[in-house]
């Protein structure tokens, strides 16, 4: 069946706070289940968790992914790398070349099997491209989370160093060229938002 949805940049709004903060405690409690600590609890706190959420709303690099009213996805991105996790010679990207960096790519469990995840990375990555000629989608990504780490391999992603921080828990960091990536089902917005389809042959996700 065909799903529409819809995908926007997110306001500052209590309401979209409560959004991410809910996709972000979904996502947290079905990793309990996976044999994984990521999440097991905010880093480095709660407060300075939201904090963090809250400023991807603020300078307005935060997407949602809707279906209607309903958080099916978010991604949050940032054009300069975190110089206390990526750096030299611990990160063996070459950090002069240009980059999207990807935070917080979460799809609700609701929505796993559309590959929404992998197509926001993609979509990322060439508006990155357009916009300002990255070369590179970087992410770091939960340093004791293997399954994770074999997920963005899967992506195209290779490892590229780890973070010197023992203490940052998403120290494992992963680069993919966007050259290459072919156009995917998520358009590029011109203003602040746009509408695509998916195909899913889960009636629940329609009916819920």
């Amino acid at each position: 069946m065909t799903l529409t949805l819809r995908i926007a940049r997110a306001e500052p709004t209590p309401e979209n706070l409560l959004a991410l903060l809910g996709l972000i405690d979904e996502r947290a409690e079905w990793l309990r289940y996976k044999g994984t600590d990521q999440w097991a609890k905010p880093w480095p706190d709660e407060r300075r968790r939201n904090e963090r959420v809250l400023k991807g709303l603020q300078v307005r690099k935060t997407w949602i992914v809707w279906d209607d009213d309903r958080p099916a996805a978010t991604v949050t991105t940032a054009t300069r790398a975190n110089p206390a996790i990526w750096m030299k010679p611990y990160s063996q990207c070459n950090l002069s070349e240009s980059a999207v960096y990807v935070h917080r790519l979460i799809t609700a469990r609701d929505y796993s099997g559309l590959e929404l995840g992998s197509q926001l990375i993609d979509w990322v990555g060439l508006r990155a491209r357009r916009e300002y000629g990255a070369r590179w989608i970087r992410i770091d990504v939960w340093t004791t989370n293997d399954a994770l780490h074999d997920y963005y391999q899967r992506q195209g992603f290779s490892p590229c160093g780890r973070c010197p921080d023992p203490d940052y828990p998403s120290g494992a960091l992963f680069q993919k060229p966007v050259a290459g990536i072919p156009a995917g089902r998520i358009p590029q917005v011109s203003g602040t938002s746009a509408e695509f389809t998916m195909e899913s042959a889960r009636e629940s996700v329609l009916s819920a």
